[in-house]
Parts: structure tokens; C-alpha cells; sequence
């Protein structure tokens, strides 16, 4: 394994392809959670809502596994263990407002208005890819 994600997979942050979070909770057990993914060199970008699941786990523990799949190949993969580096709540709402146009084609995410929205960057430990 290793802790630079191929080039070869790459495309699939460009592309729309959900992702699938797994965080840990209290007990140790995992819970996942589809997401929206970005990547910035050398960071895995996940953004949520203060006070969810996944955002309670990543605060307590930053061990994080991500997969995502090709939307046009479901056997093609990237599986990625890591850990969240850091948590911001500083510009958070533009990097929401980023996603909605890769994954939705809107120029704004919208959401409720007192919701706080909050960035994880996650730092690549381990990677591997299928297809």
C-alpha cells in the first residue's frame, strides 16, 4: 500500500462520484455515511453539518476510511485509509458551495440557513485501487 493516490484514479474526483465515509463510533463500531468528495493535493476534502454522526466521530476519533466508486464502472475503485488533520469551520461554506456544482450543477448548496457547515481534510495514510 501507499499513501499517494495513483494518478490513474484521479478522474475520479473530477467525476460525480458519491463517496462512502466510515467513521468510528464511541463503542468502535463503524457507521458510513455516503459523502461528497473533493481532493486537494495532498488532502481527501469531506464537508458536513456540525453536530452530525460523522462529525461527532471524526472530532473524537480522526480514523477515516473512504471508497469511492467509478459512477461509469462499479468495479472500479479507490479505497483510502486516514485521518482527519484538520477541522475548520472557516470557509466551509464555499467548499459546500464547490461540491454542489461538481455533484449537483447548482452555483450554491443553499441548506438551512443557521446551519453550520464545517471542512475535514484528511490526510492519506494508506490507498489502493481496483479496475
Amino acid at each position: 500500500m501507499t499513501n499517494v493516490i495513483p494518478e490513474d484514479y484521479l478522474d475520479l474526483f473530477e467525476k460525480r462520484a458519491f463517496a462512502s465515509l466510515a467513521t468510528l463510533m464511541p463503542d468502535g463500531s463503524p457507521q458510513v455515511t455516503p459523502v461528497w468528495v473533493l481532493y486537494r493535493e495532498p488532502y481527501v476534502i469531506i464537508n458536513s453539518a456540525k453536530g452530525r454522526v460523522k462529525d461527532r466521530n471524526m472530532r473524537r476519533d480522526p480514523r477515516v476510511a473512504v471508497a469511492i466508486r467509478d459512477p461509469e464502472d462499479p468495479y472500479r475503485y479507490l479505497g483510502i485509509q486516514g485521518h482527519v488533520v484538520e477541522i475548520t469551520e472557516e470557509g466551509a461554506r464555499d467548499v459546500i458551495d464547490q461540491m454542489a456544482k461538481k455533484y449537483e450543477g447548482r452555483e450554491s448548496y443553499g441548506g438551512p440557513p443557521d446551519e453550520t457547515r464545517v471542512t475535514y481534510k484528511i490526510e492519506v495514510d494508506n490507498v489502493w485501487g481496483n479496475g
